[in-house]
């Protein structure tokens, strides 16, 4: 078994969601936890007043909606309502939810058996649910508890990360329905949109190309495009849009283009502390090659976890880069990373040429910008390059910038011309004792 937990700022997103896939047919909400009544006897407003009361509660809690989903082994056999209702109702105990109201949703939708479970972090009381840390700690114990009294198929490392790969989108699979694109597009967008630090829209859909979709603004005098409005598109293996767009408010977690600037303005500085991971991985790459092809570049960057999405025009001419660290899911255009990552410098750099001259400044003011940077709170990232950062031989490109390097300093006692004049004495000017 697969857990996932998820927190968030709406109940009614987490509980359309759940709600929209039972009126498409591919979800039964099979029962709920410390409802007044069976879930058979409630409508929708009824089972959505009851999450909505308890959380209004303590309205300092904004993060206050929790969304789970317990994924089992598709050879995982017997999993009956009542007894997925089961382990339901034993997980949310093991957890600390199991006094909160909660509803469960079994979903048809995936190749394996998989609950959802929609609560709130907001007790009875009004005293808040602390959830930091919640998945390593609780979720993970109650897991493996889990599996062992209810005879599940144990999650190994590899069906872990497994589970958590996100694919991109069968455009062979996507019928050109609404309902079908719309179910493929949502499942990309729940991973990318929380996930990734990407500061606009170009950043965003390179992001989501990888999963082959795209979020759309149309023309510039297109109606979408002046009335602020967003589609979602599906693309097909040659980058082309095909299917029917579906419009951003469609979606349950609403994401609209206002929802995505606000995505922006946040992910700036949360993505800062990450740039040098990129441009580290970019010049250890070329450090040691007089020239390299930029198609292999992009796969020595794949391998360190970091997409390079080339952006050409008609002719084939390179014009823009981004770069996408799938590590730390951060998004940067090349040239804010620096001129040196941008496009044509990458280009002049993969042909062996320098590096353009606004990014090489004369010794010894040398930029601090350019080269390898140590960067704060990442740790984990440093030790995941420090293999790359042997001392070997500099290529002859380096040779201007050596040179500068192991010039002689300056006599310790050299001064300039105009410190060398002499001081004039000023005059002692004596008062008259004469008054």
């Amino acid at each position: 078994m697969v857990t996932v937990i998820k927190t968030g700022h709406s109940i009614h997103r987490i509980f359309n969601y759940n709600e929209n896939k039972v009126k498409e047919g591919v979800a039964e909400c099979i029962g709920a936890g410390n409802y007044p009544v069976d879930v058979e006897k409630m409508n929708g407003t009824m089972k959505l007043n009851r999450l909505l009361k308890q959380a209004a509660l303590n309205e300092n809690v904004t993060r206050n909606s929790v969304h789970v989903s317990l994924n089992f082994d598709a050879s995982d056999t017997g999993l009956t309502k009542e007894k997925l209702m089961e382990i339901a109702d034993t997980y949310m105990r093991k957890i600390g939810f199991g006094d909160q109201p909660y509803l469960v949703y079994q979903h048809f939708d995936a190749g394996h058996p998989h609950i959802h479970l929609v609560s709130v972090k907001v007790r009875e009381d009004g005293s808040r649910i602390d959830t930091q840390n919640i998945g390593r700690n609780q979720s993970e114990k109650a897991r493996k508890e889990i599996e062992k009294s209810f005879g599940l198929v144990v999650a190994d490392d590899r069906k872990k990360r497994e589970a958590f790969r996100l694919k991109p989108v069968d455009v062979r699979k996507v019928q050109y329905g609404r309902t079908d694109t719309r179910r493929a597009i949502t499942n990309v967008l729940d991973a990318v949109l929380e996930r990734y630090r990407y500061t606009s829209l170009p950043e965003l859909n390179a992001v989501l190309r990888q999963y082959n979709v795209l979020a759309d603004r149309g023309g510039e005098n297109s109606r979408i495009f002046t009335s602020g409005g967003l589609v979602y598109r599906v693309l097909d293996e040659q980058g082309n849009p095909i299917g029917v767009p579906i419009k951003a408010s469609d979606f349950y977690n609403k994401p609209t283009l206002k929802f995505l600037e606000t995505k922006f303005k946040g992910n700036e500085a949360r993505r800062l502390p990450h740039r040098a991971r990129v441009k580290n991985a970019v010049d250890m790459a070329l450090l040691h090659k007089t020239t390299l092809p930029i198609e292999e570049l992009v796969q020595v960057l794949k391998k360190r976890g970091i997409d390079m999405v080339l952006r050409k025009n008609e002719e084939g001419l390179l014009y823009g880069i981004t770069y996408v660290d799938h590590r730390t899911q951060c998004v940067f255009n090349g040239s804010a990373l620096g001129k040196a990552y941008s496009a044509r410098a990458i280009t002049e750099r993969c042909l062996g040429k320098a590096v353009p001259a606004q990014e090489s400044l004369p010794h010894p003011a040398l930029k601090p910008d350019i080269g390898l940077q140590p960067f704060a709170g990442a740790t984990a990232e440093t030790k995941a390059v420090s293999n790359d950062l042997q001392p070997q031989a500099l290529p002859a490109a380096t040779g201007n910038l050596l040179d500068a390097l192991m010039q002689p300093e300056q006599a310790a006692d050299y001064l300039a011309n105009q410190l060398k004049r002499k001081r004039r004495k000023k005059k002692k000017q004596h008062q008259s004792n004469n008054q």
